[in-house]
């Protein structure tokens, strides 16, 4: 029998704007014989942007193929929203392919149709190019509570989020929808359900999955939050620096090094979101290195979650072998450990903006 070669496409849309599944659609069987919705890509779990999938073919299959969101009416094209040819590949060895798509055949087509926030809610500053030597460069955005410019005299609980161009503004944001914690935090000190925070946006740099995850480099990028970052914030702005009135969040990669930041500095922060965090990423990395290590000196709040639609089972799992480990380990005895379970979200901003209201309560409710 012919020994069939592996053939790995991946996609990163450069907007996904409905938190749509993506589609893959393509002139074999394994491809949906050209049925625009049947061979649905999924996430990767690294939460690069990319969509993901894995095929078997024999040496010398052409292909073709293109990238849809279900149907031919919102097929991959350019911003003129004229759809892309067909991507052709003959397929003679084991392969990985990666491509991205600029837009949609719809949103191209119907502009009109896309309503999002054009401007940060609120008062923001922000910090360019910090760096300490050793990473690289980025910026931080700070969002400032209404309380701030009129009472000279209060100091505010700080929450440090990762991936800060996806925090506030959809204009920088990766998929043009961001979290909209500025919105959410207003709201929620409105109405007197959490205390008033400054919110800490620090940027993502191209070294975002070594710095957010338990490598080496992911030392290096804790240990900037810690003596660089903070820092920074707690000398330029009425900040409660002490660790209960410190957190930290972040979703998937970002959701990984907020939990390894708690875990490895308890003395700087007392508390740690994680959502959909990729606790599996590099084959449980991670995970091997808090069965090695000592708990935490200092008690910690951990609030986790999850999905589970397409890749979110994948850290969903993920994120069971951490609690089972965390049960072993006694953490539960000194320490605080949330998790819930939404069982119809998706690997997508969209969703996390949903659940940040519910982690904001969790960090900062008011007593």
């Amino acid at each position: 029998m012919q020994k069939k070669q592996s053939v790995t496409i991946r996609v990163k849309p450069n907007l996904l704007p409905d938190a749509g599944q993506v589609f893959i659609v393509g002139n074999h069987e394994q491809l949906g014989n050209w049925r625009p919705d049947a061979i649905p890509m999924v996430p990767s779990p690294e939460g690069d942007g990319y969509w993901i999938r894995e095929f078997q073919f024999r040496k010398n299959t052409e292909i073709e193929y293109k990238f849809t969101r279900g149907s031919w009416d919102s097929e991959a094209a350019d911003e003129s929203g004229t759809p892309v040819g067909n991507f052709r590949f003959l397929v003679d060895s084991d392969v990985t392919i990666s491509q991205e798509v600029d837009t949609w055949r719809d949103i191209a087509r119907q502009n009109a149709e896309k309503t999002v926030h054009t401007r940060v809610t609120g008062t923001v500053n922000y910090h360019r190019d910090l760096s300490d030597g050793i990473l690289a460069q980025r910026d931080l955005i700070v969002w400032l509570p209404e309380s701030y410019a009129t009472n000279s005299d209060k100091h505010y609980p700080v929450l440090y989020m990762h991936d800060g161009q996806n925090v506030f503004d959809p204009i920088t944001a990766y998929t043009g929808y961001d979290w909209q914690a500025d919105e959410t935090a207003t709201r929620l000190i409105r109405e007197g359900r959490i205390r008033d925070i400054i919110i800490v946006g620090i940027y993502n740099t191209n070294d975002r999955l070594e710095e957010y995850s338990a490598s080496p480099l992911g030392e290096a990028y804790r240990r900037f939050v810690v003596e660089t970052v903070k820092p920074l914030i707690d000398s330029n702005y009425r900040t409660l620096p002490g660790r209960v009135d410190t957190a930290t969040i972040g979703s998937t990669m970002g959701g990984l090094v907020s939990f390894l930041l708690a875990w490895h500095h308890p003395d700087i922060f007392g508390m740690a979101s994680c959502l959909s965090p990729s606790f599996i990423f590099r084959k449980n990395q991670a995970i091997r290195q808090i069965k090695k290590s000592a708990l935490p000196a200092q008690p910690l709040k951990i609030f986790m979650d999850c999905g589970g639609i397409g890749g979110e089972r994948l850290l969903h799992r993920g994120c069971k072998r951490v609690l089972r480990t965390l049960r072993f380990k006694g953490f539960m005895a000194h320490h605080t450990i949330y998790f819930s379970y939404f069982r119809n979200h998706r690997h997508a901003e969209q969703d996390w903006a949903k659940r940040l209201e519910n982690h904001l309560e969790l960090l900062f409710g008011e007593q």
